[in-house]
């Protein structure tokens, strides 16, 4: 369906960049990413395109490479989407077109299928009674036996549909929403969501309701607000309801279907709850002005600083942040060890990903195009450097040889997570397991390897204890290989020779 503005000349996707921000500060160097932010509102009266929009640009830091947006009237489903940041995707016109009370939103990073437009969301597809659009932030671990679900209840030609381009978790579960002897969509929700495993945080709609869905492990976020006007918004990040106006009213709860619609808010249970939030929404993943299971996550990051203060001092003139990830935990380590906080590296915000290839004297400087350091601050001192995690370790590298370069007399390397260790199959971009700077390599090792005076990492109790909720509560997969949804089959190989353990 086109996209068409009032007038009704059709709306051509904007073309820009590519919609990368570069949480990255070297090229080639991926920090870990989330899968997708989700957002969704049911308002009679509001302008939903637009508090869709804002609510997505709160939720921007969760997936920059698409952005989407549909609304219903009633009695139609419009959904425009592109490549891109949202301010690159959408423009006035574009939000003036998609008219209605109700609308589901979405930025998307690919963890599955590839960044195409074709796997763009909201996804788009025929119900039995209508039309469904959905939103998904999470990874599904038991795709194969969804397709053959799929094959099962309509035919091999919609398996074949999927291979030819909407190739991800979240059109399946799209085209199984299409199911026949059903009701209601609410019906087949119900009847499709016990058989779905590992983690989604749904925000979908047909023309007359709006829908919002999480696995029973509850392992991506997923809110619930209403607006002054009355209306109801649900969103992956409490951040996205305040900058929209709406007052949290609770978190949608793990196993729980909501449907909203002109007589409000009801809920159904399609499974019973086990707990297992992601530990990395507090590391790393959402913005510190969030607020998960009760815990303010700039709260909690500041915690985790002088956890990290206290289990690994040293003596030095100025704790310093890479920016801007680790700035609450050095604020925290800072405040913890009374050395002075500082910004010894300035980040340049505005560089994403560029389509001018770097001469190979620029590619040597690599992380300069990014950040820079303050050598007036830094000159002569002896400098503890904050980061919320190391993957690779090719970024911390970089960062203590510039700091060295700047004068630095000494660079002790702090980390507000523990060693990252195991891949995730939830919707974290993490590498293989072979990838990742810790496995295999003991601290010391890795402290070899980033050239660092010292190198230490919280230790799992300490960050645990700064979320202030229980373990029992809490995914810890990456740094512990204990998942609480088995693994998929067909990714075992990323895990190596190492067993698999799955929580009961």
């Amino acid at each position: 369906m086109t996209a068409r503005r009032p007038d009704g000349t059709p709306l051509t996707p904007r073309r820009g960049g590519d919609g990368r921000l570069g949480h990255e500060l070297m090229p080639g160097e991926k920090a870990p990413q989330d899968a997708c932010g989700v957002f969704g509102v049911y308002a009679p009266g509001e302008e939903v395109a637009k508090l869709s929009y804002f609510g997505l640009y709160a939720l921007q830091h969760r997936g920059q490479e698409s952005a989407g947006i549909a609304t219903s009237n009633g009695d139609s489903i419009l959904v425009f989407k592109d490549m891109g940041l949202v301010s690159q995707v959408f423009d006035e016109g574009a939000l003036e077109a998609l008219q209605g009370h109700i609308a589901v939103g979405h930025t998307r990073y690919s963890t599955t299928g590839a960044s195409v437009w074709a796997n763009a969301q909201p996804t788009l597809g025929p119900t039995a009674h209508g039309t469904v659009a959905l939103g998904h932030n999470g990874n599904l671990t038991n795709v194969p036996e969804l397709l053959d679900l799929l094959v099962e209840r309509e035919g091999i030609a919609k398996r074949l549909d999927l291979k030819g381009g909407k190739c991800t978790d979240t059109a399946i579960v799209t085209a199984l929403l299409g199911a026949t002897g059903f009701d209601s969509l609410e019906q087949v929700a119900l009847d499709l969501l016990p058989q779905l495993r590992g983690a989604f945080s749904f925000v979908f709609m047909d023309e007359q309701k709006l829908y919002a869905a999480r696995d029973p492990q509850g392992i991506r976020p997923l809110v619930l607000g209403e607006l002054p006007s009355g209306g109801w918004v649900v969103a992956s990040e409490t951040a996205a309801l305040d900058i929209v106006g709406a007052r949290q009213e609770r978190e949608i709860e793990p196993g729980e279907l909501l449907v909203i619609d002109e007589t409000g808010v009801y809920s159904q249970r399609f499974a019973e709850a086990d707990p297992k939030g992601c530990i990395f929404e507090y590391v790393y993943l959402a913005r510190p002005d969030t607020t998960i299971a009760g815990r303010s996550v700039q709260a909690a990051r500041l915690e985790m600083g002088r956890a990290l203060a206290r289990e690994h001092p040293v003596d030095a003139d100025l704790v310093i942040p890479t920016p801007e990830s680790g700035t609450p935990a050095a604020v925290g380590y800072a405040q913890e060890s009374g050395i002075p906080f500082a910004q010894g590296l300035v980040k340049n915000s505005y560089v994403g990903r560029t389509f001018i290839q770097p001469s190979q004297t620029l590619r040597q400087l690599g992380i300069r195009l990014k950040l820079n350091p303050l050598r007036d601050v830094i000159a002569g001192k002896r400098l503890v450097v904050v980061d919320d995690s190391i993957v690779r370790g090719n970024t911390q590298r970089a960062i203590v040889a510039m700091l060295r370069e700047a004068g630095a007399a000494e660079v002790h390397v702090r980390i507000s997570s523990p060693p990252v260790q195991w891949p995730c199959f939830y919707g974290i971009d993490f590498p293989t397991r072979d990838e990742l700077a810790a496995v295999g390599h003991s601290v010391e090792d890795v402290r070899a390897q980033l050239g660092a005076d010292s190198l230490g990492h919280i230790s799992l109790a300490g960050m645990l204890a700064a979320t202030e909720q229980a373990e029992s509560r809490l995914c810890t997969a990456c740094f512990t290989g204990t998942y609480p949804v088995a693994p998929p089959v067909d990714a075992r190989h990323l895990l190596l020779s190492q067993p698999v353990e799955v929580a009961p």
